[in-house]
């Protein structure tokens, strides 16, 4: 599946995501409080595939919102039903999923910009908790970051559940935390076996949402 790495994004783009993330930060740090910690740990410069747990419809805005890079966003066709929000994850370049999964096109675009040097964020549970565990990941996140010649970092996420769990329409209360692991680097992964990469990604999500939910970063 050859892929071009070939991708320009264009000045407009890059100002109106800006001005998107800053009005973002805002609303979270205002409403719930959220603060951030481990952003040194963010890769600078290169491909990065970022992997968080899943608790709520907050999730990829918060992640997005505490990273001063540019981050691409994964969303279902559905979502580009409605108009309004269509064109908002249109200009901010989101990659389209099908229905049952990521398919072959969001693989293909996905693996494209973490080669061009871009962050791509992904939820590797595969849907939103229902409980405000991480439950198991699923192996597919792997595959994209190897053929993408890209660095992983993982990203906890704390608090969303309480103030937006999937089983309420609109969001309530709540703190909200997000923790930035250390990246795996790229000749790291690709020299790890799949099993051990991937139980590595998960240990250390585990161990992040409970330095998180336990008071341990503050």
């Amino acid at each position: 599946m050859p892929v071009s790495s070939t991708r320009t994004v264009s000045l407009r783009r890059r100002f109106w995501y800006a001005f998107c993330r800053v009005w973002v930060l805002l609303y979270f740090m205002v409403f719930h409080g959220a603060r951030y910690f481990g952003q040194a740990n963010i890769p600078r410069r290169g491909g990065v595939l970022i992997v968080a747990n899943h608790q709520s419809h907050y999730d990829p805005p918060l992640v997005g919102g505490g990273i001063s890079r540019r981050v691409n966003y994964l969303a279902r066709k559905t979502l580009f039903k409605f108009k309004p929000f269509a064109w908002l994850i249109d200009s901010l370049e989101a990659i389209p999923l099908d229905n049952q999964g990521i398919g072959f096109e969001g693989i293909k675009e996905t693996i494209r910009r973490l080669k061009n040097g871009e962050m791509v964020l992904m939820f590797p549970e595969g849907t939103r908790s229902w409980d405000g565990k991480i439950a198991p990941l699923k192996e597919g996140f792997l595959t994209l970051a190897i053929r993408g010649k890209a660095a992983i970092l993982p990203v906890a996420i704390s608090g969303a559940y309480e103030a937006w769990p999937r089983f309420l329409r609109f969001p309530g209360a709540g703190r909200l935390k997000v923790v930035y692991g250390e990246p795996i680097p790229y000749e790291t992964a690709k020299e790890t076996p799949p099993d051990e990469l991937h139980r590595q990604v998960e240990e250390k999500l585990h161990e992040l949402f409970r330095s998180i939910q336990s008071g341990t970063r503050r």
